[in-house]
């Protein structure tokens, strides 16, 4: 049906229907999230994504044009200013479309969907992710990043099929749609939870780059949740194999481009297979994930190097991303304020001679390869492309900290909404922090407190705080990660407040995203196609339902552990077709199988 559809849109002529002018107004300009505020005074008139939205597009029988991006994404803001800002552009999606702008942090369960159809479409997903969905609600066509006059002639076919022949359109629309889907039932023994475990160790194999660490052979992704299941399996079933593998991608990731050596933290991901040409944004939820990987490395390893490593991330989050009232940041940009993408970062060789002595400078050269030609626009960035010396490290750590003295004056733009969710992620990781060093402690604490005060209210959990006003529309991640961080400061803290905390969320959170049918992610979708699933997989973060899961499973509640255990035995379709992306889901059989003893 994809491949229909794209064929059929492709051979539609480039003409342009001419609509009545909208009296809409751009809808962004005081937004409190710094992603969707950037897109105020663009020409588009930018509507938010809501019920009166969609109401407006189906009086008005229009498609809906909705853009899907975040603030640290470098190509949606390129196409913000090759497209979004030219005025004949503009007029035609003012014209034509109801134009949506999405901010994905704050509509995951409405971007996870996109994506999928993407996927099913394109055979690729992204951001930007910009879809055309019918008034009822259906996708019928999707377009990622494009130039200028590609993405003219993707509205022009768009408008004038839709002018010509909506009904065709519609219909089209519904069929490509996924047909709902029965949960399916499974045991829930020691055999199928082994059988679970060697498939995604099998495709995991298959998946893994045995040269130079991590998985694929393009970019390269830290891939957290499928790291975490596999240091499970190495604690309890050595494995020398393994265990090569994940020293081999721990230390890759932390010596090559994906790790900022001056100020500590990860960047979102690398461009190339090997490490080194980072993509220059960071995300909290990286950084969470990665501080508590390499906390459990150093414990199954006994490597000092891992255990520092989580300690500079966890440094860099609290000196970078939390504010004065402990709540997290989502992220940095990959641009600074001048619109260099990497600069922030970067350095060019006379600065480095000006800044460093002789021994710095001259290790400096042989480490960080500042022969080589210079591998960016904007200068150098300090990579371990040679593994330096005890002496030589000791030697780099001084350079580096003058490094960052001088690169506290530049500037970074930040993305400085608060997430419930990814703030739930940031106290799972000072969590695990303040059960090895003292001084995590009051952050930890200085967070579960702007939690209890600033995202919960009467009804819930709010789904973010942005200048100084709260935003509903919680959806289940934030529930699951926010559960979850509470029950592991609660046990390391030993603090009862935080576990009732927790308890009272995860009843609601049950409540509001799980029924007899499945999962939610979002507990009023507007889109048709968003359908209850039987288990939910990983992306860049943790399945939400199967952390939930988990943390239902621990928290001492008897009807909690029912719902959680009845969960547990339902199966889908697709974690048998690809279980490498149901890493937390298998981790969460293992919780249950251990309960069961």
């Amino acid at each position: 049906m994809a491949k229909r559809l794209v064929a059929f849109l492709l051979l539609l002529p480039s003409l342009c229907f001419a609509a009545p002018a909208q009296s809409l107004r751009n809808q962004l300009m005081q937004h409190p999230s710094p992603y969707l505020a950037l897109h105020g005074a663009d020409p588009v008139v930018w509507q938010e994504w809501n019920a009166e939205t969609v109401a407006r597009a189906k009086r008005e029988n229009k498609l809906l044009f909705v853009s899907v991006g975040y603030f640290a994404c470098h190509w949606c803001h390129v196409m913000q200013r090759e497209s979004y800002k030219n005025r004949e552009i503009a007029a035609m999606l003012n014209r034509d479309f109801i134009p949506v702008k999405v901010d994905r942090e704050l509509n995951t369960g409405l971007d996870d969907a996109l994506q999928t159809f993407s996927e099913r479409l394109l055979r690729i997903a992204g951001w930007p992710l910009n879809a055309f969905v019918t008034p009822e609600g259906y996708p019928v066509f999707v377009v990622l990043y494009a130039p200028p006059e590609e993405f003219r002639g993707v509205l022009e076919k768009l408008s004038d099929r839709w002018e010509s022949d909506r009904a065709g359109m519609t219909k089209l629309a519904r069929q490509a749609a996924e047909p709902s889907r029965v949960p399916r039932t499974q045991q829930l023994d020691r055999a199928a939870v082994q059988q679970w475990e060697e498939r995604f160790l099998k495709q995991a194999r298959a998946e893994r780059d045995e040269f130079r660490g991590g998985f694929g052979q393009v970019s390269k992704f830290p891939m957290s949740p499928q790291l975490a299941l596999l240091l499970s399996r190495v604690q309890k079933t050595p494995d020398t194999e393994l265990n090569a593998f994940l020293k081999l991608t721990l230390d890759q990731m932390s010596a090559k481009g994906l790790h900022d050596q001056v100020g500590g933290g990860f960047f979102r991901y690398t461009v190339d297979p090997g490490w080194e040409t980072p993509h220059f944004e960071k995300m909290l939820y990286d950084n969470a994930q990665l501080a508590v990987i390499y906390f459990r490395a150093a414990d199954i390893f006994r490597s000092e190097r891992y255990r520092e490593t989580a300690f500079s991330t966890l440094d860099f989050m609290i000196e970078e991303m939390q504010d004065s009232k402990g709540g997290f940041y989502a992220s940095t940009s990959a641009v600074d304020n001048q619109g260099r993408e990497g600069a922030f970062y970067l350095w060019e060789k006379d600065v480095l001679k000006g800044m460093l002595t002789p021994a710095e400078l001259e290790t400096a050269r042989r480490i960080w390869r500042l022969d080589a030609a210079r591998p960016f626009e904007f200068g150098y960035l300090p990579v371990e492309w040679t593994a330096p010396t005890q002496a030589e490290r000791k030697i780099l750590s001084g350079a580096m900290k003058k490094l960052k003295k001088v690169r506290s004056d530049r500037n970074l733009p930040r993305d400085d909404k608060r997430n419930a969710g990814l703030n739930g992620l940031a106290l799972i990781a000072l969590s695990a922090g303040m059960k090895q060093e003292p001084r995590y402690v009051q952050h930890a604490a200085s967070l579960v407190e702007f939690i209890s005060k600033q995202l919960i209210g009467g009804e819930g959990l709010f789904k973010s705080v942005a200048k100084g006003r709260k935003i509903k529309g919680a959806e289940l991640e934030d529930y699951a990660y926010v559960v979850t961080g509470l029950l592991e400061y609660a046990e390391a803290a030993n603090d009862r407040a935080a576990k009732q905390l927790a308890l009272r969320l995860a009843r609601q959170a049950w409540k509001q995203f799980f029924s007899d049918k499945g999962w939610r992610r979002d507990d009023r979708p507007l889109l048709m196609t968003i359908q209850p699933e039987a288990v939910l997989s990983d992306g860049s973060t943790p399945s939400p339902s199967a952390m939930l899961i988990a943390a239902s499973l621990r928290l001492g509640d008897a009807s909690l552990k029912v719902k959680a255990r009845e969960a547990l035995l339902w199966q889908s379709a697709d974690m048998a077709r690809d279980p490498f992306v149901f890493a937390t889901q298998i981790a969460a059989y293992q919780i249950g199988l251990e309960q069961t003893k």
